[in-house]
This record gives C-alpha cells, sequence and structure tokens, in this order.
C-alpha cells in the first residue's frame, strides 16, 4: 500500500526554512519532525517558523532522538554546515536511525577529495544500516558538475571544460556571507584566507573530482585562487551590510590538470546584490570537444531557490536507490516534482509524477 514521504529538517535556517515551505506544497512528501539547535524556535510550529502560510502541527524538538520516539520517517532533510568533518556526526546519528538523507553540506557532494576517510566511513554505515545518503545543491550538485556531465553525453571527445556561475549570494544566510567574506574590510579578507575563517565557494574540488571521475579523468592537481570583490557602493541583505570599500564577495577560479594539462577552469564570481554595480548574473559552460557546446543562461539559477528544489526534488530518486553514499552522477536524471510521488515500501520502491 502506498504512503507519504515522511520527512525529517534538520535545520532551520534560510536554505532548510525554504525547503520546508517547498515540501508543504508537494503532495505525497509529508513533514512529521524538525530539529533546530536554535533554542527560540524549539517548542513552535514548523510552519509558524519556516513561514508557511498555515499549521503544520509539527513542533520544533531539540533532538532527533525525541522525534523518533513520538513518530516515523522515511528521509532527513539536511542543511546545517558546509563541511564534511562538521556534519559527520550528525549524518552518523540519521543513518544509524535507519534513514535516508539528503544533505546540502557543499563537501558532502563528492567527500572522497578532501575526507577520503569520512567518506569511506559514511559509505560503510550507509550500507550498514540500509539507507542512502546525498550530497547535492545548486552549485556543488548541478550547475557546475551535474549538468556539465549531462552535456558531455553528445561528445565524441571532451578536450577542455571551462564554466562559470556570476550569481548572486543575497538569498543566503549568515553563515555563507561569513565563508565568503561578505561584509569584511580587504585586509580582514585575506587575513580571514589564512585562517581558514574566509573559503569563497565551498565546493570546487568537490565539482571538479566529480566530473572528472564521471568522466574517466584522473586529476593529479587543483589550483585555486581567490580575490574580494571590493564594492564601490552601499549593500545591503537581511545578514549584511557592505560599506563602500568593503568586500562584497568573492572572486574564486579553479583549475584543473590531468598530466599537466588543464582540463577543467571553473570560475565562480559571486556578491551580493551584483546589479547595484552593474553586473550581469549567468551560468555559462564551454566544452571543447566534438563537437563543441556552448551554453548560457541568464540570469543564473537562484542560489538559494535552486539549492532548495533540488533536495527537494531528489527525494523520490535517492530513495529508489540502492544503499550507500551516493553522488548525483548515481542518480536518475534530475527532475521537478509536479505530481505526487508515493512510496510502495521502506525498501522503498518510488515513483514520483
Amino acid at each position: 500500500m502506498s504512503k507519504e514521504i515522511r520527512i525529517i529538517h534538520w535545520g532551520l535556517g534560510a536554505m532548510g526554512s525554504g525547503m520546508v515551505k517547498m515540501v508543504a506544497g508537494k503532495p505525497g512528501l509529508l513533514s512529521v519532525g524538525a530539529v533546530a539547535k536554535t533554542e527560540s524556535k524549539v517548542g513552535r510550529d514548523l510552519g509558524e517558523i519556516c513561514g508557511v502560510d498555515r499549521r503544520l502541527d509539527v513542533i520544533v524538538s531539540p533532538t532527533l532522538q525525541s522525534i523518533l520516539e513520538e513518530t516515523d520517517a522515511d528521509i532527513v532533510l539536511h542543511a546545517t554546515a558546509s563541511f564534511t568533518r562538521d556534519v559527520f556526526k550528525e549524518l552518523e546519528e540519521i543513518m544509524a536511525a535507519g534513514l535516508d538523507v539528503i544533505t546540502i553540506a557543499e563537501e558532502m557532494a563528492y567527500p572522497w577529495v578532501r575526507e577520503p576517510e569520512l567518506a569511506r566511513q559514511l559509505d560503510t554505515l550507509a550500507k550498514k544500516y540500509g539507507v542512502r545518503l546525498l550530497g547535492t545543491g545548486i552549485n556543488p550538485g548541478f550547475v557546475l558538475d551535474t549538468l556539465i556531465i549531462a552535456l558531455t553525453g553528445v561528445c565524441m571527445e571532451v578536450h577542455h571544460i571551462r564554466a562559470a556561475r556570476i550569481n548572486d549570494l543575497s538569498p543566503f544566510g549568515p553563515m555563507v556571507m561569513r565563508t565568503q567574506g561578505v561584509g569584511t574590510t580587504p585586509d580582514d579578507f585575506y587575513r580571514g584566507l589564512e585562517a581558514g575563517t574566509i573559503v569563497g565557494h565551498v565546493g570546487f574540488p568537490e565539482s571538479m573530482s566529480l566530473i572528472a571521475s564521471s568522466l574517466g579523468w584522473r586529476l593529479d592537481d587543483i589550483r585555486q585562487t581567490r580575490e574580494p570583490i571590493i564594492s564601490r557602493v552601499y549593500r545591503e541583505t537581511p545578514h549584511v551590510r557592505v560599506e563602500p570599500g568593503m568586500v562584497a564577495g568573492c572572486r574564486h577560479i579553479a583549475h584543473g590538470f590531468v598530466g599537466g594539462r588543464e582540463v577543467i577552469t571553473l570560475e565562480h564570481p559571486q556578491q551580493i546584490h551584483p546589479h547595484l554595480e552593474g553586473v550581469d548574473t549567468g551560468d555559462y559552460i564551454w566544452i571543447e570537444g566534438v563537437p563543441g557546446l556552448n551554453v548560457s543562461n541568464k540570469p543564473e539559477v537562484p542560489g538559494g531557490i535552486g539549492t532548495m528544489s533540488i533536495a527537494v526534488n531528489m527525494i523520490p530518486l535517492l530513495v529508489a536507490a540502492e544503499p550507500g553514499l551516493r553522488t548525483m552522477a548515481d542518480l536518475p536524471v534530475p527532475r521537478a516534482i509536479l505530481g505526487e510521488v508515493k512510496v510502495k515500501s521502506k525498501d522503498l520502491s518510488a515513483v514520483g509524477n
């Protein structure tokens, strides 16, 4: 007998709250729990916290265990941090409870790059508990990796891939602003780079390695550069204020090499409100090969909407997969959920639309 996919939300920041709102409008998906570490959110109705136009009759809890004592679930939408090492314990706890999980932690798009031992452990745990784990998002997760991989499907040969995502950071929350250096002085930006508190875009090695592994390339070097984007005008979001002369974003470029030859170039200059200085946003992909491809999209896929959407839309595709740590390249082509999603059983033969 079919039933709804029962979802727990872990992390109720900008992205997590947006996913709650999206799930609330999708037949076949049902929010049954939420975990938040912020005391002011605990004990309140999930719909109220996340701006849904109705109560969801789901009370936010401080722990996953307290939710599972009251109800059962199928999957967790996880949105708490960017780095594999920071989310490892949370992912372990989720999988040990027998739940699938989709996380938007950027490094989890391909954790074998920077955390190979943790990736191995996560894959082992997922298979031990018979669950599935996926890291995804707009980028990494789609624009500068999965979309590129799909486009190469019509190529006889690929010599070089260049892609650029020029986007607006404004929809994102305070954590992203900190890691991008938004609101700092130029000197503080470079000090933050040295200290590791400012990292620019999190995910270039993951995207490059996902592309390379899918195409059969073995990268022997990845080089990255990061520079501050200095604002000439005042800019403001709900989470940060930028005066003229301060940093509005980060110009981050990565180069991937095979045998000393550059085969992948990824560019990601991102800042808040780029339109205030006449910068057009967009996503661009150039593939040198047989045939060559040149794909552009203007303006860019909105980062916030794109991240929320792909995480939710991948639910029926992930729950139908084999247990283990999965990548976007392992799963079927992403697609929007426009019809009802049904799951026949917890071994999860799922059908979408």
